[in-house]
C-alpha cells in the first residue's frame, strides 16, 4: 500500500508552507476561539484534501500563492463541516480524540464551525480568489443536499443504486473534485484539463466513499466504528442495496424489519452483515469501487508523466486500499 511519505514527496516543502497559511487564517482576537482552533489543529487528520489541491497544481506547473489559498479555503470549509456534522450526529469522538462538541458543547461547536466557514469566505474575498469561492460554495451546497437526501430516504428505507451514487457524489465526491479542480486552476491549467480533473476528483471521491461504506461490513476494522454502525443509523449503502435486490420478498422483509427497529441488537446487526456478505453485496461494492478507481487512473494516465502524477496515482491506490 502507498505510504503518505511517498505521496507527499513532491510537495513536502509546499505542505510546510500551507501549514503557515492555514494556521494564520484560524487566528482570532477571542481567546476561547484560539484555544479551540489550536485543539482542532492538534487533532487534524491526514490533510488529504490540501494534499490533493497541491498535487493537482503541481501536475500542471509550480505551486502558486493561489494554490495555498485554495488549499486553505477547502480545509477551512471541510473542518467546519466536520464540526457541524459531529453536532448533528451527536458524535463525541473524532479520529480517536474527543470532538469539539464533547468538550465545549453544541452551541460553541456550531459557532466555531460558523467562524471557520466565514474565515474561508473572507480568505477568498480578501485575495480576490472568486473562482475558488465558486468551486467550494457549489460543493458545500451539494454536500448539504446530499446529507438531507440521505436522511429523507433513510426514513423510508427506499434507496436504489442510482440514488445511492447520487447521494455519495453530493456528500463526498464534489468536495474532492473541488480540490482537484482548484489545484489545476491555481496552476493555470487549460479548461479541457480542468474538466478532466473534475472527472478524476468525482471518480476517486466515489471510490473513497464506497471504501468507507465497506468498513461497516468488516469486524475489527480500524476506523473506530463497530461493524454495523451504518445499519444502526439506517444508512442504506451499496453492499446492502445489492443484497436486498438479490433477496426474496420474505428475506427483504426480515432485513428491513431489523433495520427499521429503533435500536437493533448486536446479534441482529450481525444477521444483516452476514446476509449482505452471503448475497455478494460486499464483493459487488468492491467491484464497483475498483471500476471508479480505474476511471480515475485512466484520467491521470492521459497526462504527461511527472512527480505529481506518480504521487496522484499512489494517492488513488491509498484511498482504495486504506484500513481506516
Amino acid at each position: 500500500m502507498a505510504t503518505f511519505d511517498l505521496i507527499k514527496a513532491p510537495i513536502k516543502e509546499e505542505l510546510i508552507e500551507f501549514e503557515k497559511y492555514f494556521k494564520a487564517y484560524m487566528k482570532s482576537d477571542v481567546s476561547l476561539l484560539n484555544i479551540i482552533t489550536k485543539y482542532v489543529l492538534k487533532t487534524k487528520g491526514k490533510q488529504m484534501r490540501p494534499m490533493l489541491v497541491l498535487l493537482s497544481a503541481k501536475l500542471f506547473g509550480p505551486v502558486t500563492k493561489s494554490s495555498f489559498y485554495a488549499a486553505s479555503l477547502i480545509e477551512l470549509m471541510h473542518t467546519a463541516t466536520l464540526i457541524h456534522d459531529d453536532v448533528v450526529d451527536e458524535s463525541y469522538e473524532r479520529r480517536g480524540f474527543l470532538s469539539v462538541n464533547a468538550l465545549w458543547r453544541n452551541k460553541i461547536s456550531v459557532l466555531v464551525g460558523d467562524y471557520l466557514l466565514a474565515k474561508g469566505l473572507l480568505l477568498a474575498v480578501d485575495n480576490s480568489e472568486f473562482i475558488f469561492l465558486r468551486n467550494v460554495s457549489d460543493a458545500v451546497k451539494e454536500m448539504s443536499e446530499g446529507e438531507l437526501l440521505q436522511i429523507e430516504k433513510a426514513r423510508k428505507l427506499d434507496i436504489r443504486e442510482e440514488l445511492y451514487f447520487n447521494i455519495i457524489r453530493k456528500k463526498t465526491a464534489v468536495l474532492i473534485a473541488a480540490c482537484a479542480v482548484s489545484g489545476a486552476q491555481s496552476a493555470g491549467a487549460k479548461d479541457e484539463d480542468v474538466q478532466k480533473m473534475k472527472a478524476f476528483g468525482e471518480a476517486i471521491g466515489i471510490a473513497f466513499q464506497i471504501k468507507d461504506d465497506l468498513f461497516d461490513y468488516i469486524d475489527g476494522n480500524k476506523t473506530g466504528k463497530p461493524a454495523g454502525n451504518d445499519i444502526r443509523e439506517k444508512k442504506i449503502t451499496l453492499p446492502l442495496i445489492f443484497a436486498l435486490n438479490k433477496s426474496s420478498v420474505a428475506e427483504k422483509k426480515q432485513i428491513l424489519k431489523i433495520i427499521s427497529s429503533k435500536t437493533p441488537e448486536k446479534a441482529q446487526l450481525k444477521t444483516v452483515v452476514d446476509f449482505v456478505k452471503s448475497k455478494g453485496g460486499f464483493d459487488y461494492a468492491v467491484k464497483r469501487m475498483e471500476e471508479f478507481k480505474q476511471q480515475s487512473l485512466d484520467i491521470l494516465n492521459s497526462f504527461p508523466e511527472n512527480e505529481a502524477r506518480i504521487s496522484l496515482i499512489e494517492f488513488v491506490k491509498y484511498v482504495t486500499s486504506r484500513e481506516k
